[in-house]
């Protein structure tokens, strides 16, 4: 009988040239990390070649599904039907549930990464699934057709070392406070997107080190609702924080924080806005398109080695905020690199330059005294989306007047406006002009 073609390749693969079959023969997790790069469908189909295979395929322990069920639907798209939903994400799910069923119930689940349309009831079902397989990392992604619970079998996980949730539509709630406290012993990293805290808007003892004392990593992205946080996990060494446009007031502390990210987050017209930062081992600091909040404490931040402020200026500055800023200025003031950006909203006031000097320009004045480390010690400056505001010049000015180690200032453009060449021509001769306590200062127009 002639062999298909497919029984040949079948019989390459395991034979070899020479008829013997040494890749067969290689360790378990030799093989498993081999067959981890492959996509999960063709991991499926070594099965077939053996007995071998077939307790490969059973006993494999990284399951990412994502290259079966990619998710069409963006995060702000959902108005996608209930039936387009389920039609969508049915044939998937299946192939997902039936994995896991068939796997060998002595072979624990180390990864599991899904990314799928489905109900919350099938959502959990699948999440407690691989709760019972000891998963240690789960990375979830998904939309559902309504609102749902923070699912509880993850809380309790003695196993769970990597938790990421994420929504896409509409989003999820999280537990009442005492039952999130009351797990998470075993959990390193955790990754919240799409949460809604309306009913709990303060998260003031959630994120301590009795609830989770071995969390070295926290993300928390799109929490609406959320006005208050606080976070002052011991362990805790990277900390992000984006898109929490409600938010009022921040405290963090940690001995052990290495990275603090916080981006797109504060009410722009709240009054009473504040941020607590104590970070001892603090090494890079991101704090980008962040409105400038009425009080700011920065302590415990001569670590820093790398920093990227940037902040979105309202037309009127109050003289609190502007204090705010020297705050925060002061305390990366033992940075080696920052990088300055404002986005300002413009202020075309064409007289601007008639009076000597500004608000802006006696308030940076009288913070000299305060800021002398951090003008004794700044070497480069980098300020991006310059529109030649009133406060953004008025900055640079004072930079290039104290700043007595200063070799470099670069500029960029933000956006541009061609009527208004002659006016930041202008202003860019003008502020060529500006005295330097630094005779090596070079100033950069990109």
């Amino acid at each position: 009988m002639m062999e298909t073609r497919s029984a040949k390749r079948k019989k390459y693969w395991v034979e070899g040239e020479n008829g013997i079959d040494r890749i067969s023969d290689l360790p378990d997790v030799v093989l498993h990390h081999i067959l981890f790069f492959l996509p999960i469908k063709t991991i499926a189909q070594t099965s077939v070649l053996s007995k071998r295979w077939r307790s490969l395929w059973s006993s494999f322990p990284d399951l990412d599904f994502t290259s079966v069920n990619p998710i069409g639907v963006s995060s702000t798209n959902i108005d996608q039907s209930s039936d387009e939903k389920r039609t969508f994400s049915s044939k998937p799910m299946d192939f997902i549930n039936q994995v896991l069923a068939l796997r060998d119930k002595h072979s624990d689940l180390r990864i599991l990464r899904v990314r799928a349309s489905l109900s919350f009831s099938r959502l959990n079902g699948l999440i407690r699934l691989a709760i019972r397989q000891n998963v240690q990392e789960l990375d979830v992604e998904v939309a559902t057709n309504d609102y749902f619970n923070f699912p509880r079998s993850v809380i309790t996980s003695e196993t769970l070392r990597v938790f990421k949730l994420r929504s896409r539509s509409p989003g999820f709630r999280l537990p009442p406070p005492p039952v999130m406290k009351a797990g998470f012993q075993c959990l390193q990293s955790l990754s919240l997107s799409l949460v809604y805290l309306s009913s709990q808007p303060s998260l003031l003892d959630l994120f301590t080190d009795s609830s989770f004392p071995r969390l070295k990593k926290l993300s928390l992205d799109n929490c609406f609702g959320l006005k208050n946080l606080k976070v002052s996990c011991l362990g805790l060494e990277d900390l992000t924080l984006e898109n929490c446009y409600q938010l009022h007031g921040l405290d963090v502390s940690g001995p052990k924080l290495k990275r603090l990210r916080v981006a797109c987050c504060f009410g722009p017209y709240c009054d009473k806005s504040w941020v607590k930062i104590n970070a001892p081992s603090l090494r890079i600091m991101v704090w980008e398109n962040n409105p400038i909040t009425r009080t700011s404490c920065f302590e415990n931040l001569s670590l820093v080695h790398e920093a990227s402020i940037g902040f979105f200026v309202s037309e009127n500055v109050s003289v609190a905020r502007l204090q705010s800023v020297s705050s925060l200025i002061s305390g990366i003031s033992h940075a080696h690199c920052i990088t300055l950006e404002s986005r300002c909203i413009e202020k075309w006031n064409k007289d601007l330059w008639a009076t000597p000097s500004s608000e802006e320009e006696q308030f940076w004045e009288s913070q000299t005294q305060s800021l002398n480390s951090f003008l004794n010690h700044l070497s480069v400056v980098k300020m991006h989306g310059f529109l030649e505001c009133e406060n953004e010049v008025s900055l640079a000015k004072f930079l290039l007047k104290h700043g007595k180690a200063l070799q470099e200032m670069t500029i960029c453009s933000g956006h541009n406006n061609y009527r208004d060449s002659l006016r930041r021509q202008k202003i860019r001769s003008q502020m060529m002009g500006f005295s330097r306590a630094s005779s090596n200062a070079k100033i950069t127009f990109l």
